[in-house]
């Protein structure tokens, strides 16, 4: 019924709201672990939100901040170790089941599920991440949809390098015009166009709303779902209420005419 044959999706602001209330605050109980006073407040972490991957997160604020670090500490070592300690309490968080779904998210993998639309996963963040989110999101085996989970440190260049959707891509066995990509920010939407992945909806969160999403058929405020209409920012849904599996085929048949 549809000619695209897999959906990618983006992780952080995309299946969830993770960044504000989950990632940030798991920084700050790092930083305030190894005895520094660094805090990231709401509004210098989306600042920061530029840069992907926590690592890289943490190396642009030192920079930034210009912060000297005492003799004899290891800059990488100290990055890595405030790293692995913000991964640890925000999987503590995820635990408790404070992130939920995005609405609509849920809806759209159990369509496609139903139709038999191929499910895989590209993101920058840790591959625990990912699978303690949908193991704790309330629908039982949720991480076993998805069929590829590319993740974290598995490529050389993170977005909006194009390296990770390329590896996803790769491992479904699938070219880029047998796939629809969903994304939440400027660096994704740049990851998955690179990556050839011109059939793109993104649906932008409370840090993306205001960027720049050149080359992107279909940006949304949210997948939305009966009731929780969604609101085309650019493109247009076809005069559909929300995000369904009919919305990707219309946007996906847009960017890969028929011949």
């Amino acid at each position: 019924m549809y000619r695209f044959k897999a959906i990618i999706f983006d992780v952080d602001g995309t299946l969830a709201d993770t960044e504000r209330d989950g990632h940030r605050p798991a920084f700050n109980a790092a930083f305030a672990e190894a005895g520094l006073d660094w805090h990231w407040a709401p509004a210098r972490y989306g600042e920061l939100l530029a840069v992907t991957g926590g690592k890289e997160r943490i190396a642009y604020f030192l920079e930034q901040e210009q912060i000297a670090l005492d003799p004899g500490v290891d800059r990488e070592a100290l990055i890595a170790a405030l790293h692995q300690a913000k991964t640890r309490h925000y999987l503590a968080l995820l635990r408790t089941g404070a992130i939920p779904l995005r609405p609509g998210v849920l809806r759209l993998l159990r369509e496609a599920r139903a139709a038999g639309i191929r499910l895989a996963i590209a993101t920058t963040t840790t591959p625990e991440n990912v699978t303690v989110l949908l193991d704790q999101c309330g629908e039982p085996g949720l991480r076993d949809w998805f069929e590829v989970i590319a993740a974290g440190d598995v490529v050389p260049r993170k977005k909006p390098a194009p390296d990770i959707f390329e590896l996803a891509l790769a491992e479904l066995g699938l070219t880029a015009d047998d796939c629809v990509a969903v994304e939440d920010s400027e660096a994704g939407a740049r990851s998955a166009l690179g990556a050839g992945l011109k059939a793109l909806v993104v649906s932008v969160s409370a840090y993306t709303e205001g960027q720049e999403f050149t080359g992107v058929p279909l940006v949304v405020d949210r997948l939305g779902g009966p009731g929780e209409p969604a609101t085309a920012l650019q493109g247009d849904l076809g005069g559909a209420e929300f995000v369904d599996l009919a919305v990707l085929g219309r946007v996906h048949e847009r960017v890969y005419p028929r011949t």
